[in-house]
This record gives structure tokens, C-alpha cells and sequence, in this order.
């Protein structure tokens, strides 16, 4: 069972890696119709793989590997979970963006989104990207 939870958790953070870093590359030209369909699409990828890499994580944690005392007294686990809280709190804003665009692509018509918007959204991905890797 702890070779399965160690691939269960290694699959889902090479998933959502590479969801961020799709979401990277189709904001990086021009936000299409077919783009903002796949961004939403990926989106959604990144949301189910970061919440299994952090079941699975912990499910490791605490019943798989050493005692969770070993994990909550080591200085790295402690900075790594933190980060991966702090980037998910954070990726709540593409989130939120991609969401709103929801009925302008049920309509078939591209988003119109303003520029800062945009410029942010991308600025965070950057953030998610440089924390993934």
C-alpha cells in the first residue's frame, strides 16, 4: 500500500505541473474562445490533482510512512507544506477568473478581459510555475 500512495502521490504532482504549466503556455498569445475552453478545462485538472496530492500527502503522512511526528518536526516539510497552502490560496484568482468567463464561452464568444486582470492572472501563474518545479 505505501508503493501505491508514493506513485498515487508522485502522479498527481507531475499532474499538476504539468496543468500549470498548460495554463502558462495557452496564456501566453491571445485568449481565444478555444483557449479560455481549455484553460477552464485545465483549470479544473489542477484543482482535482492539488487536492489529491494533498490527500494522498497526507494519507502518507500520517498511516504510509514515519510517524507524522517525524513529518510536523521537520523544518522542510513544514516550509514545503506551507508553500503548497500559500500557492493554493493563491491560485484562487486564475480560479475565479476562468469561472467568471463561463457564460461567455457557453455562448461561444471569446472572454473580454481587461488587461491588469490578465497581466495578474499571468503573473501568478509565473508564481505557481516556480513553485511546481
Amino acid at each position: 500500500m505505501t508503493v501505491l500512495f508514493a506513485f498515487l502521490h508522485h502522479v498527481t504532482a507531475f499532474t499538476l505541473v504539468a496543468a500549470v504549466a498548460i495554463e502558462f503556455v495557452l496564456l501566453r498569445g491571445e485568449l481565444t474562445l478555444w483557449a479560455a475552453r481549455r484553460l477552464q478545462v485545465t483549470d479544473a485538472v489542477l484543482g482535482i490533482a492539488a487536492t489529491l496530492l494533498l490527500v494522498v500527502g497526507l494519507s502518507r503522512v500520517f498511516w504510509f510512512e514515519k510517524a507524522r511526528a517525524y513529518y510536523f518536526h521537520s523544518h522542510a516539510f513544514l516550509t514545503k507544506l506551507s508553500l503548497f497552502i500559500i500557492v493554493a490560496l493563491l491560485s484562487i484568482v486564475p480560479t475565479l477568473e476562468f469561472l467568471s468567463w463561463r457564460k461567455a464561452t457557453k455562448a461561444g464568444q471569446a472572454p473580454v478581459v481587461a488587461a491588469p486582470k490578465l497581466k495578474r492572472v499571468r503573473m501568478i501563474l509565473h508564481i505557481e510555475l516556480a513553485r511546481s518545479c
